[in-house]
């Protein structure tokens, strides 16, 4: 199962975007927060809502959580 990772700072459009611990997008480990491991991106996201409010999927390597 894969790590997911949220990212402390958020994009220009508020979002806070999770990702997989191998994602060339992964931020610096000082600017993310371990979410745990889980088999889909979709519990990364609900578990990324505790400590964010507006939460998006990586386009990249969570494009079933990435909302445009």
């Amino acid at each position: 199962m894969p790590y997911y990772y949220v990212n402390k700072n958020q994009q220009a459009n508020g979002d806070h975007e999770v990702h997989d611990g191998g994602c060339s997008w992964l931020p610096k480990s000082e600017n993310r927060i371990y979410l745990g491991n889980f088999t889909t991106c979709g519990p990364a996201v609900t578990e990324a809502r505790k400590y964010y409010g507006q939460i998006n999927g990586c386009a990249h390597c969570s494009p079933l959580c990435h909302t445009s």
